[in-house]
């Protein structure tokens, strides 16, 4: 019995040790995907080469086009609602099991701007309609106030010209 429980537990460190071992070996690209994609091992440099001593890094991500009519002179308000609307729901179809993105105006801009699992960045991070503190704004200027009604539900207002939330001007957009 004793040795029965001796083998067991040197074949559970053993398992454990490839896993470790095994897991040092994969990109953090494909750990955060869920793959287990192992990285090309970097070359080695030979002397008067024009071999690269590192793995060349992957190209940066295609900036997103989405919200580039965002707060545009030719649209109005209810087209912007709209836009950062679609922008969620593209969000939410990339996370699934969490769907709309949580939290203060700030969180949800910083969520759909690419700190999220993924990376997946859905409006530039330094667009024009993202104020200093991070948040998303109106064509006024003021933060938009997302209320997130489900996990696939989200309303959001806009102050609207006055720059007061709540106040009879503000265009809400509630799908």
């Amino acid at each position: 019995m004793t040795r029965q429980r001796a083998i067991v537990g040197s074949l559970f460190i053993l398992l454990g040790g490839f896993v470790f071992w095994r897991a040092g070996r994969i990109s953090p690209d494909a750990r955060e995907a869920g793959t287990t994609v192992a990285q090309p091992p970097a070359q080695a440099a030979h002397p008067g080469s024009a071999i690269p001593t590192e793995t060349p890094r992957a190209a940066p991500p295609e900036r997103s086009t989405l919200a580039d009519a965002l707060n545009s002179p030719t649209t109005d308000i209810r087209a912007d609602l709209r836009l950062v609307l679609d922008i969620i729901e593209t969000f939410r179809s990339n996370f699934l099991q969490t769907g709309n993105p949580v939290g203060t105006n700030a969180e949800i801009t910083s969520a759909l701007a690419g700190r999220n699992r993924l990376r997946l960045s859905l409006i530039p991070i330094d667009h024009p309609a993202i104020n200093k503190e991070g948040e998303l704004c109106d064509r006024w200027g003021t933060p938009f106030f997302f209320h997130a009604e489900s996990a696939t539900r989200m309303e959001i207002r806009s102050a609207g010209p006055d720059r007061t939330m709540w106040s009879n001007d503000d265009v809400v957009l509630s799908p």
